[in-house]
């Protein structure tokens, strides 16, 4: 029954949406990240589709201090991302299905082919630019708000 509700959204959230938010064809919702002390706001590109996280955020030369790219999955397993062709330095944070980050990897450097692993089981993973969870202290714990988790914010 999850998984028909999750499919049902995704189709609602995909056909309700231009897709056409700066070049990308993907949609970009508020995700929030919020802190034992603050409440952050980013507006995100949203990666569901294999072609859509298999490019992510490769040969972008910047990105809006308060963007990101959130990589939906579903399935909770341990995760590994890279950082092939990708030319600004990104954080990681890898989060459960109920929003709770796991593990948070900081400025992965760009273009490293090394995996960057979650250490947990993670059902999404939110790219941020490089230092941005440092600068806001976001950490393992914090809870990521989105409608994917079924957490979100009106």
């Amino acid at each position: 029954m999850k998984m028909l509700f999750l499919g049902l959204f995704t189709f609602l959230v995909l056909n309700a949406c231009d897709g056409k938010a700066q070049g990308s064809d993907s949609i970009r919702p508020l995700s929030i990240i919020t802190t034992e002390k603050k409440r952050h706001d980013f507006t995100v590109e949203v990666a569901l589709t294999p072609a859509q996280q298999q490019k992510g955020l490769m040969n972008r030369t910047e990105m809006a201090k308060d963007a990101g790219m959130l990589f939906f999955f579903g399935e909770e397993t341990e995760r590994s991302f890279w950082m092939k062709n990708t030319l600004i330095p990104l954080d990681m944070i890898f989060i459960r299905g109920d929003g709770t980050i796991v593990k948070v990897h900081d400025s992965a450097i760009p273009n490293d082919l090394t995996s960057v692993k979650s250490g947990a089981p993670a059902s999404a993973v939110l790219e941020l630019n490089g230092g941005v969870a440092k600068t806001l202290g976001i950490k393992a714990g914090d809870k990521v708000h989105h409608a994917f988790f079924g957490n979100g914010f009106n």
